[in-house]
């Protein structure tokens, strides 16, 4: 794994949100994710009657996840291809209190539905957070020089 790579999933694997949606659709809605590193996989709990579960219910569509949590020092539009899972062992899993929260009969409601993002690429800007830009701008300041905002790279998966 590269250092870009593990950088990425290191600190995604901290960030619990994100906006997600269609790449043909602008409309992108908050969504917590669940990270899969091995499998280069975002899952998702929503509901079946969403308007993301209904745009993918006939199979994958081609779909965007963007990310910006400056706690962590991660900015990242991630592409990829969104589709419905019945995976339950997956869901046993991920299963957890937030989850929980959306539906009156837990994971056994007919209403929950996986979603399963199989990541293609991802564009991703990684800084030291929000105490660095601090420091970096104080210090371009004080040297005349630009701030390190940190690596810009794209990732293939």
């Amino acid at each position: 794994m590269t250092d870009h790579n593990h950088q990425f999933w290191s600190r995604l694997d901290d960030i619990n949100s994100g906006m997600l949606g269609l790449t043909h659709d602008a409309r992108l809605v908050p969504m917590s994710h669940y990270t899969d590193r091995k499998a280069n996989v975002l899952w998702f709990i929503t509901a079946r009657d969403t308007d993301l579960a209904r745009s993918v219910a006939s199979g994958a569509q081609p779909a965007i996840h963007v990310v910006s949590d400056a706690g962590q020092g991660l900015y990242a539009r991630i592409h990829g291809q969104l589709s419905l899972s019945d995976n339950s062992v997956k869901l046993d899993e991920l299963w957890n209190a937030v989850a929980s929260s959306w539906f009156e009969d837990g994971k056994q409601d007919p209403d929950v539905q996986l979603l399963r993002f199989d990541l293609d690429e991802a564009e991703v800007w990684a800084t030291g957070g929000s105490l660095s830009f601090l420091y970096q701008i104080a210090k371009s300041k004080i040297t005349g020089d630009k701030p390190d905002m940190g690596d810009h790279y794209s990732l293939t998966f």
